[in-house]
C-alpha cells in the first residue's frame, strides 16, 4: 500500500536561517517557522501559535539562507520527519521536523533603512502565487 506524508504550511520565520555543511559537503538549511490561527469562542477573540522546524537540503538549502530571515513569511511544502536522540543527560529527546521540498517567499526583503545586515536589499524573487492550494 502507498502511503503519503505532506505538509504544507504559511507563516513568518521566527529564526534566521542557519546553513551548514554535511561532512560530504551537501549544504543543510533550518529556520523555526511559525503559523497563528485565529478563532472566537464564548465571543472572545483567540490566537494559537504553532512552531515548526523546517529544515532543506542542497540548492534549496543554499536560497533559502540567501533570501529569507527572521521576519519574513514563506510557504514551505515537504514531509514530516521524526528525531530521536538520547541527550547528554540521558533522557530521550524527540523532535518533528518539516523537510522541505519546496519552499515559496511570499515578501520582499524590505530596501528601506532598516534593512538588517545580511537581509538583502528586496533582490529577493517576486511573490509567487499559489494556485494549487485547496483554500
Amino acid at each position: 500500500m502507498v502511503g503519503l506524508n505532506k505538509m504544507m504550511v504559511i507563516g513568518n520565520l521566527g529564526t534566521d536561517p542557519e546553513m551548514r555543511y554535511t561532512p560530504n559537503g551537501s549544504p543543510v538549511t533550518s529556520f523555526r517557522l511559525a503559523t497563528t490561527r485565529t478563532y472566537t469562542t464564548d465571543g472572545e477573540r483567540r490566537q494559537d501559535t504553532e512552531w515548526f522546524t523546517v529544515v532543506a537540503w542542497n540548492q534549496l538549502a543554499e536560497l533559502c539562507n540567501q533570501y529569507l530571515s527572521k521576519g519574513r513569511r514563506a510557504y514551505v511544502e515537504g514531509r514530516l520527519h521524526s528525531n530521536t536522540w538520547e541527550g547528554q543527560d540521558g533522557k530521550t529527546r524527540f523532535r518533528n521536523e518539516i523537510v522541505a521540498e519546496r519552499v515559496l517567499f511570499l515578501d520582499r526583503a524590505s530596501a528601506g533603512p532598516s534593512t538588517t545586515e545580511g537581509e538583502g536589499t528586496g533582490a529577493a524573487p517576486e511573490p509567487v502565487q499559489v494556485e494549487d492550494l485547496p483554500f
